[in-house]
């Protein structure tokens, strides 16, 4: 069935829930109609600030997450919320449903939040999430927070998707032994010790703080990582978090960080489209004789794989 995509965007830019839904449905169905969704929403997007979270199961992200719309929320900003679930393994759908841990803000038209299943995407994120940050984006949020799933060191795929990312460990998980490994002080922006009424919170910051003295040398101009303690449970630290990643959005206006990662986070987006485009095509090729007969020349050691791929691509392409 069609939609009426410009009314779409349109109920959407004036903040209707039920329509900014129907638009990110169309993107994870992957519609038809989704290319003239993106045209659509070219012109408007471009303006809101992504955050994104990540951290171990039961740092508190969620609990993160809500604390951190209410803050921006008293400062009067619209936020957007894509927080990213396993898929269940029956439906396909978000499992764990982080918005029932968000409930408090269900009623207020200033924020719309979305759980989005992974579907098998590693990474940490849905393949989706691109697209469905556009739509938000476009939709008129001022920031937009992505909740990762957060399953382990090397769901670090949101620092390519957000503009500042965030993550979060908590004293007596191990997550100091944790974000010595490859991949999690690379992708820190801003880094947040939650519950630091529990014991160990110190001894944590403490850790972080000298790991990450021994990574890259930075210069004077540098951004270096802050690290700041929360309760996020009672909404202590949350303001110093939100002045963190103010202070690290100005750095990179400043610096010309931030429209560098935006023009690198295009790009990777087009190559994802344009790879995808392509897998789909070569899936097609299954009974296709080109791909017969180059696998029987490759199979008689007339040619190699490599060279057989090259020109299978080169005739898909007509390049």
């Amino acid at each position: 069935m069609t939609v009426d995509v410009p009314q779409l965007v349109a109920q959407a830019r004036e903040g209707r829930p039920r329509a900014v839904a129907r638009l990110i449905s169309l993107v994870e169905g992957a519609s038809p109609q989704l290319r003239e969704v993106m045209a659509a929403l070219a012109p408007l997007a471009g303006n809101a600030y992504v955050v994104g979270l990540t951290g171990s199961p039961g740092v508190g992200k969620s609990t993160s997450t809500s604390a951190l719309v209410t803050a921006y929320r008293k400062a009067g900003k619209r936020v957007g919320v894509l927080a990213v679930d396993p898929s269940s393994p029956f439906s396909g759908g978000a499992l764990l449903g982080d918005r029932v841990r968000m409930s408090e803000h269900s009623s207020d038209p200033g924020v719309y939040i979305r759980s989005m299943a992974t579907r098998g995407h590693l990474g940490g994120l849905a393949w989706a999430a691109p697209q469905a940050i556009r739509v938000l984006d476009g939709a008129g949020c001022d920031v937009i927070l992505v909740e990762t799933v957060g399953v382990g060191q090397s769901e670090v795929e949101i620092a390519s998707q957000a503009d500042t990312s965030v993550v979060l460990l908590a004293p007596g998980m191990g997550d100091g032994i944790q974000a010595a490994k490859a991949g999690i002080l690379e992708i820190g922006d801003v880094y947040v010790v939650n519950k630091a009424d529990r014991d160990g919170a110190d001894a944590t910051a403490r850790e972080l703080n000298h790991m990450l003295g021994l990574g890259e040398a930075r210069g004077p101009a540098d951004w270096r990582p802050p690290i700041v303690k929360t309760v996020a449970a009672r909404a202590q630290g949350i303001d110093e978090v939100v002045e963190a990643l103010e202070k690290h959005r100005a750095w990179m206006e400043e610096h010309g960080v931030l429209a560098a990662r935006r023009a690198a986070r295009a790009a990777h987006e087009i190559e994802t489209i344009a790879v995808t485009a392509l897998r789909s095509r070569i899936g097609g090729l299954g009974g296709d004789t080109r791909l017969g007969a180059l696998a029987e020349r490759v199979v008689a050691g007339a040619t190699d794989p490599y060279a057989a791929a090259d020109e299978l691509l080169s005739q898909l392409t007509g390049s």
